[in-house]
């Protein structure tokens, strides 16, 4: 992607299904929890660049010991600087007590981090408060095992208001205004009901409260708990918690925004938010990895029973089709085949936009995201000249002579690397004029190939934002190859409303797209829908969350989706560029041919999931109107 869209938080859970002693036996180290979920850490970094956190917890510990062992840090070193901590602690102990630290029993009993359930988070931080505090995994301490609780997940509830509001009339005052504290305080809450509940219940029945405490971990309503915290959230989530006795439970929202996957044999059971990354850690074939449903959680007792409890009743599918785009890594095998048809179903779109000139066109991609698209359309280009020439050659009356043949065989496809992007320059330079300059060697460009003032370039990206490095950068060097004409594909459609469920889009006057909308109103003399817009906003902030609509999409509503590309086109060209400028963007239509089973399109369409997302976005045009730069919700 030429703008750059921070990454969305990505969890890792395993729950050992085994003692510690069989992974040594078997593996031939303790460590093979904390070993594995370094690995999946590692490679979900792609989720990630604010922080880091783990949590383990230990089971049967006596009392007078630590159970729960919690490290965090920030950075985008986090995740090493985090399991270099773990590893110094676990090599000091080896050298201190070389004898002792071959027995597991002794290492759980002595040594941190050596528990049965591990869990992981990676963070980017959408509240723009980034501090070690704000770092996942969070805890919620208590001196009764069972009450204590370990979150951490992916996730932006659009209603943070609301559940601090039934936060208070729970008689709690929550220190901050987050959503990570509402969710955190809301499960603890009824977490505390169902601890006390049993206790009651135990307590009639004659129990002492020694063998209380052990009857109310094994008893623990999960379900229960999480349907009871989740009624009135609103929002896009994964979320992973641990109960200090050793129930985990990740439960999804009941859209499916937010992806999970998990593995499950007789030795582990694991958690992640990216299929390719448990397959990697453990060696699997894909169809050993599961999702987990739309709001169902995925629980795993701490007797080793496993289960998927619906918690929520499931609405309409809704995954984010973002993550098949840009998010995830490519390497799944699914996201791998989605993204080349997205490059392979904007063929016809390029082709117009060429005239069909086959000769005179250079195609390329813009590094490093968009390069699955791009051998998508290589695909599509292949395809377009074997027909061609098949056509060319068999469907004619008349006899082709050699000259005419030779031209036919000589046509195909230019495919190159023109674009290329360099190490990233320090931003050391504080003048505007200056900094802008440096920007356009972001990339550099490969010459040479390129035939002055006859070829079209067709550069392929997985999405546009903002266009501003379109602008400063790509298009400014890759005039400097003198071509005729360039044409920018966007394997996504336009960007016009922001995301409220993880993303980091959040602002209307971040998008092109938006821009472009805006510009066209008021060249046309329909600035007034503008207002009009904005008196609807207004008033729907009293309105009740189930009534409210998205009032923006009249914006865009006096105009084609071609119009607003060319109004992009204008906006991202230089003024001193020599070479007329095209910008193509995909279709929604062939977004979800492409992408059948992630219907998340909401940053697109503006058709949001939940009743929360349309509150949102009519807040994030009233800021953008009232020239307020700041998010239209809170988060973690």
């Amino acid at each position: 992607m030429s703008d750059s869209i921070k990454h969305e938080c990505g969890i890792a859970l395993i729950r050992l299904l085994k003692p510690l002693s069989y992974y040594q036996e078997k593996y031939g180290t303790p460590y093979y929890g904390i070993n594995k979920l370094y690995l999946l850490m590692e490679k979900q970094h792609n989720r990630g660049q604010d922080g880091a956190g783990i949590a383990t917890i230990k089971f049967d510990v006596k009392p007078g010991n630590r159970y729960i062992s919690r490290y965090r840090a920030m950075g985008s070193s986090a995740v090493a600087d985090i399991f270099e901590y773990v590893q110094k602690k676990f090599a000091s102990v080896h050298k201190a007590y070389p004898e002792e630290s071959k027995d597991t029993q002794w290492l759980k009993d002595n040594v941190s981090f050596t528990g049965e359930v591990l869990l992981g988070h990676l963070r980017y931080g959408t509240h723009g408060k980034n501090s070690i505090e704000s770092c996942h995994p969070f805890l919620r301490q208590n001196n009764w095992m069972s009450r204590n609780l370990v979150v951490a997940g992916n996730f932006n509830m659009t209603n943070v208001d609301e559940l601090l509001q039934q936060l208070y009339e729970l008689g709690q005052h929550p220190k901050e205004k987050a959503d990570t504290v509402t969710v955190l305080e809301k499960i603890g809450h009824f977490l505390d009901d169902e601890n006390q509940d049993l206790f009651d219940k135990f307590k009639k029945e004659g129990y002492s409260n020694i063998e209380i405490s052990s009857l109310i971990a094994k008893n623990l309503d999960v379900p229960k708990i999480l349907t009871r915290s989740a009624k009135t959230w609103d929002g896009g989530y994964t979320i992973a918690g641990i109960f200090g006795h050793g129930d985990a439970f990740v439960m999804r929202d009941p859209a499916g925004i937010r992806p999970a996957f998990y593995y499950k044999d007789d030795e582990v059971l694991v958690v992640a938010s990216e299929r390719p990354v448990i397959q990697t850690a453990f060696n699997i074939p894909i169809d050993k990895v599961q999702e987990i449903k739309p709001g169902h959680a995925l629980i795993a007792k701490k007797d080793g029973t496993v289960t998927e409890e619906m918690f929520r009743e499931p609405v309409e599918q809704k995954s984010c089709s973002f993550e098949r785009i840009y998010f995830s890594r490519g390497s799944d095998a699914d996201i791998y085949k989605e993204r080349k048809k997205l490059g392979r179903l904007l063929c016809p779109q390029v082709l117009n936009a060429i005239d069909n000139n086959i000769k005179n066109t250079v195609f390329s991609f813009i590094p490093n995201t968009a390069e699955v698209s791009y051998y998508g359309l290589m695909d599509g280009i292949n395809t377009y000249v074997r027909d061609f020439q098949k056509d060319a050659l068999l469907n004619r009356a008349d006899k082709i002579d050699d000259g005419e043949l030779e031209d036919i065989l000589s046509i195909h496809p230019r495919f190159e690397k023109l674009n290329v992007k360099d190490a990233k320059l320090r931003t050391f330079i504080t003048q505007d004029a200056d900094r802008t300059d440096m920007v356009q060697h972001v990339y550099d460009t490969t010459y040479g190939i390129v035939k002055d003032h006859e070829d079209t370039i067709v550069a392929i990206d997985d999405s546009i934002v903002r266009g501003t490095t379109l602008k400063q950068s790509i298009l400014t060097i890759l005039d400097r190859l003198n071509p005729k004409k360039i044409v920018i594909v966007s394997s996504a459609p336009q960007i016009r409303y922001p995301d409220c469920y993880g993303i980091d889009m959040s602002r209307m006057g971040e998008f092109v797209a938006f821009e472009a909308a805006i510009s066209l109103l008021r060249q046309r003399g329909l600035a007034h829908i503008i207002d009009e817009v904005y008196q609807k906003c207004l008033v729907s902030i009293t309105a009740d969350i189930d009534e409210i609509e998205n009032y923006v999409k009249a914006i865009y509503e006096p105009f084609t989706d071609d119009e607003i590309s060319n109004e992009i086109a204008r906006i991202i060209t230089p003024h001193h560029l020599k070479a007329e400028v095209t910008v193509i963007f995909q279709t929604l239509d062939n977004l979800h041919i492409a992408c059948p089973d992630h219907k998340g399109d909401w940053y697109f369409s503006g058709n949001y999931p939940t009743p929360g997302g349309n509150k949102v976005v009519n807040k994030a045009f009233m800021n953008w109107v009232e020239g307020k730069n700041v998010r239209a919700y809170f988060s973690s």
